[in-house]
């Protein structure tokens, strides 16, 4: 017998609370031989847009027909219902809050909207009640098809996206991890397509902090010094060689960021 397919979290219920061990026994329930990788529970609260960078920064990492539960704004309306989608070889199920519009670079290859009998009368609760019994289905080797009926757009919202110039490239911070190293929304192929091997320098909000130079990695400078390079999702990145970029630089998601080409 094949193993089921992996089943991701990502989720703001944070560590603190029973929530996350409610979701997984849940899971273990329906599926005792399930395999369940934790991508995150610390989403700040309510943030579809984090949720979706951290998600899209990894799931292609893990094996096809994966599932993807992410419990960020989880509570179903009629302008948000809980949909299961496939793309790029992966499950993805949720809540239609905008955050898929934010994961995919392009139209899934199928969306359905969950219909699915309740063991619970309790609302407040989706993430463990509707979304792990789709999630199971989906892992033993079930169709879409079974959950709901098929629909054919999801709510749209978009990540920030830069602003390209001949000579310049202005940008915004998308997302500042657990180091405090800042991450852009400046991609590789913008400042190879942009730069074209031009002399450059990379500014931030506040003054005094300019990056002249590219490192490979964060070893790449003295202790405490400041650097840029392109990260594992090929985006630019802000660092701190040992320290916390976002507090000593004093940056903050949304701030910009810019690089200027030399004419």
């Amino acid at each position: 017998m094949n193993s089921p397919a992996l089943i991701t979290l990502t989720t703001d219920l944070g560590l603190k609370d029973n929530y996350v061990a409610a979701v997984k026994g849940a899971i273990f329930k329906q599926l005792p031989e399930a395999r369940i990788v934790d991508v995150t529970h610390e989403i700040t609260k309510f943030n579809a847009f984090e949720a979706a960078f951290i998600l899209r920064s990894v799931y292609r990492d893990f094996p096809e027909d994966s599932v993807h539960v992410i419990g960020v704004l989880p509570e179903e309306t009629e302008a948000h219902p809980h949909l299961a989608i496939r793309c790029d070889g992966h499950y993805f199920v949720g809540t239609d809050n905008g955050i898929f519009s934010l994961l995919f670079d392009k139209r899934p290859d199928q969306m359905v909207r969950i219909d699915l009998k309740r063991d619970s009368p309790i609302n407040t609760f989706p993430t463990r009640d509707v979304f792990v019994k789709a999630a199971c289905h989906l892992a033993r080797g079930g169709t879409l098809e079974v959950l709901g009926q098929e629909v054919e757009s999801v709510n749209a919202k978009a990540m920030p996206k830069p602003v390209l110039e001949p000579n310049q490239i202005r940008g915004s911070v998308l997302y500042i991890d657990s180091y405090g190293n800042v991450i852009s929304n400046i991609s590789r192929k913008m400042f190879d397509d942009i730069g074209a091997g031009r002399r450059f320098s990379i500014s931030f909000r506040k003054p005094g902090f300019d990056i002249s130079d590219l490192s490979e990695s964060y070893s790449d400078v003295i202790v405490a010094e400041r650097l840029a390079l392109f990260g594992s999702n090929g985006l630019l990145e802000i660092a701190i060689s040992y320290g916390d970029a976002s507090k000593l630089m004093g940056m903050e998601v949304n701030d910009m960021v810019s690089i200027i080409f030399e004419s």
